[in-house]
């Protein structure tokens, strides 16, 4: 056969290979037999092969999944593209890197309607399941006139026919009690809930246990379906209920006791997305668990028992206090310990009831001020059945002051829980303020979610500059920094995504007065329909010039202004919401200019493109100089 490789000799360039224009309203499954073959040991730009999604009406490509692993055997990628109306292109990007002697190749890729986990066994790729390798006792593919073992069926389930495959696994060569023979799915690539279903037969001398499991990421497994003793001689129907919000393997597990045990085969492995029991329960969608406190407190509660532990609270822009993490305009929780100042005060902020059995990432937001020592004044609590349980999951234990911090913990708990929130105060003399903002609930863990790949179109400046560079190095660029700038009263202390990552900032005691750095993003596909751009931005010091928002289209020698802000607007991080359009490619500029003095230190952070218009519109897209109210602090 033929396959289809990138060539070595452009290195560091991209080799693109892209679909014609596809379309299906179905779930449908890529899948992909590829290999990445390389001599050298281990390179520290190794290649790689990247699959993407390139939707209709989008900017940015989609990554969908990414190999650099070399093997001396093809390989199958399956990977589930989730049902959608519009139309898409598959695009494959090879990767050389530094490795000069890797070569890439791929000899097939297939789109299929339906879920990668189902599979008829009647193609020698087996839809990407395998078998985990045991000296002893294997899954083997059975059927199509292969006269090859003693268990031999005469049909198999498919065509039934002697022609059609099957899956078996034999217990012929047991050499000790309780082997184990595993078949392991494709892992799944999109969340699914629904019904698996396979058909299966048993044959048994002495004890056969035939399990199925699922597997996360972690490693951890749980049991969806065990065989009851009861023997089938022929295809037997199997069902089971099956919830993968995050990534998971389906893993068929065969135990025998002796080499007499007889066999088990496995066909047609199929899967709905309606539940198989008349179960109408709705998935638990995460979201749930989650409040940014715009508009209240969400399904969030306080218990009147504890007095009036957190309330509500607005920061007008001022450069004295921060405002909320939000926008750095909006509302965030406050544990007004100052004002209840009772040694041993504890405020408790308790979450929604939660699912049990489910693995979930809580991240949130908190900052604190005023305490001399800060470890222990938040915590975080998961109560189980009627509070009786409690766990202390997380507690503060030092961050930098008044600055919004992330946090990030993950748990799984057997019954159904509460987070709760504590705010602290120990002493009378050591009671400070403890505010929370933008907590939000996912479902698997938080380092499984980091492994996620990024949304298109995002940048956090915490690995690079994204999409965007630098239009010329010289005194008025931009730096990426992390922690607060140098001169003091100006600038932000941390960034705005975690806290204690990076931001891209203009340095202005290297610049003079009027001087511009230009941060200008690669050109990015022209699209029908409107755009939305979010970013955030940090314009605080007496001194603080301009910053701007220009667009420039293919072709066209001016560029749009989209948005300015002039002179010091906040100590916080604010957000600033544009709204664009344009059908040819275009590029994306972000101009700052040195203000009057040193403290002059702008910032920006977290960029975001979207399709589609803004969901919410900004106050003002041009504005200028200090509104009257800067310094008022609303409670």
């Amino acid at each position: 056969g033929h396959y289809i490789s990138v060539d070595t000799s452009y290195e560091g360039e991209k080799a693109v290979l892209s679909s014609p224009e596809l379309y299906s309203e179905e779930w449908s499954c890529v899948r992909l037999i590829y290999q990445i073959a390389t001599t050298s040991e281990a390179s520290p730009d190794p290649a790689r092969l990247n699959l993407y999604l390139r939707q209709e009406g989008e900017s940015f490509d989609r990554l969908l999944w990414s190999a650099k692993e070399p093997s001396d055997s093809w390989l199958i990628a399956s990977l589930d593209l989730m049902n959608s109306t519009k139309k898409y292109k598959i695009v494959l990007e090879g990767e050389m890197g530094q490795d000069k002697s890797a070569s890439i190749a791929v000899f097939e890729i297939k789109i299929t309607p339906g879920y990668c986990i189902e599979c008829d066994f009647e193609e020698n790729h087996l839809c990407g399941f395998v078998n985990r390798w045991n000296p002893n006792v294997n899954w083997f593919v059975g059927g199509g006139n292969i006269r090859n073992s003693q268990s031999i069926l005469p049909k198999d389930h498919t065509l039934n026919s002697e022609l059609g495959h099957y899956m078996y696994v034999d217990s012929v060569y047991v050499k000790h009690f309780q082997e184990v023979a595993q078949l392991i799915s494709p892992k799944t690539t999109a969340p699914m809930s629904g019904c698996l279903s396979f058909y299966y037969q048993l044959k048994q001398e002495s004890s056969i246990v035939f399990t199925v499991y699922l597997r996360d990421t972690s490693g951890f497994y749980e049991e969806i379906w065990k065989t009851d003793s009861a023997l089938s001689a022929d295809w037997a129907l199997a069902e089971v209920d099956f919830d993968a919000p995050y990534p998971m393997e389906v893993i068929f597990e065969v135990a025998f006791n002796s080499a007499k045990g007889g066999y088990v085969a496995l066909d047609d492995i199929s899967f709905s997305p309606v539940y198989c029991s008349n179960q109408t329960g709705t998935p638990f969608n995460p979201a749930e668990g989650g409040c940014n406190f715009e508009e209240d407190l969400c399904n969030f509660y306080q218990d009147h028992k504890d007095g009036p532990g957190w309330s509500r609270v607005k920061v007008k822009r001022n450069v004295y206090r921060a405002g909320d993490h939000t926008t750095g305009f909006g509302y965030y929780l406050l544990a007004n310990t100052k004002f209840t100042s009772q040694p041993g005060y504890i405020g408790r902020l308790y979450g929604p009831t939660l699912p049990g059995n489910l693995q979930f990432c809580l991240r949130f937001y908190y900052a604190l001020y005023g305490f001399f020592k800060m470890s222990g004044t938040l915590a975080v609590y998961i109560y189980e059945e009627n509070h009786v349980v409690q766990e202390k999951i997380w507690s503060v234990l030092d961050s930098p002051k008044g600055v919004w911090t992330q946090a990030e913990l993950s748990f799984k708990k057997p019954m159904p829980c509460k987070i709760v929130f504590v705010s602290w105060c120990k002493s009378f003399w050591d009671c400070g303020l403890v505010a929370l903002d933008d907590v939000s609930l996912s479902l698997g863990s938080c380092q499984a979610a980091d492994l996620l790949l990024p949304s298109p179109g995002e940048c956090t400046f915490e690995k690079d500059e994204c999409m965007f560079t630098q239009k010329k190095r010289g005194r008025g660029s931009w730096h990426r920094r992390r922690g607060p700038t140098p001169t003091s009263y100006t600038g932000p202390k941390g960034d705005h995504t975690t806290g204690v990552g990076y931001y891209m900032y203009i340095e202005a005691s290297n610049m003079v007065y009027g001087q511009r750095a230009y941060l200008v993003s690669r050109s990015l596909r022209g699209t029908s329909g409107k755009q939305c751009l979010t970013f955030f931005y940090h314009m605080y010091g007496a001194g603080t010039g301009l910053l701007s928002v220009y667009l420039k289209k293919e072709g066209d020698e001016e560029e749009i202004p989209l948005w300015r802000r002039t002179g010091e607007q906040s100590i916080s991080w604010l957000r600033g919401l544009i709204e664009y359009e344009s059908d040819r490619n275009y590029q994306v500029i972000f101009e700052a200019i040195r203000g009057v003095s040193m403290r002059s230190d702008t910032a920006i952070d977290d960029i975001l493109f979207q399709a589609g218009p803004c969901l919410e519109v900004e106050e003002i897209q041009f504005s200028s100089g200090y509104p009257d109210s800067l310094n008022e602090i609303e409670y």
